[in-house]
């Protein structure tokens, strides 16, 4: 049975991620016994970024608590997109894209919620020739 729970940063489990991202679920079946939803916390380190990857069928809102993110998105990763703590960002069911940390002294932390409580990753091959560096 649920109820009402308060996650604190201890209570979160590790899950699933893509490349240097450390990703862990707060809301999720394994830690509330949540059916519907899936809520977490992600950082990446200073100068990291995340393997391409998509979320299969999930929509993914991010909200970005502090640092400054970049985002590569497309089938080819051509189209970037910066994102500082305060701002939202939308990801769109099997959307492949990339997260990438701008900053090479400060992490960039970001809350993120899925449509789906299964945490789904589907880790791609690189289609760039030469990835890109996460900084401006």
């Amino acid at each position: 049975m649920s109820e009402f729970r308060v996650i604190r940063p201890s209570d979160r489990l590790p899950d699933t991620a893509s490349g240097a991202m450390r990703r862990e679920a707060a809301v999720s079946n394994a830690v509330v016994g949540a059916g519907a939803l899936w809520f977490g916390y992600v950082e990446l380190a200073p100068g990291a970024v995340s393997a391409v990857h998509h979320h299969g069928e999930s929509e993914s809102a991010i909200y970005v608590i502090s640092g400054s993110a970049r985002f590569w998105s497309g089938a080819d990763l051509s189209h970037s997109h910066d994102a500082e703590a305060g701002d939202f960002v939308w990801v769109p069911p099997h959307e492949v894209h990339v997260e990438a940390n701008r900053s090479d002294t400060e992490p960039v932390r970001m809350a993120v919620a899925r449509s789906t409580q299964e945490a789904i990753v589907v880790n791609l091959p690189d289609p760039r020739p030469e990835a890109p560096h996460a900084q401006a």
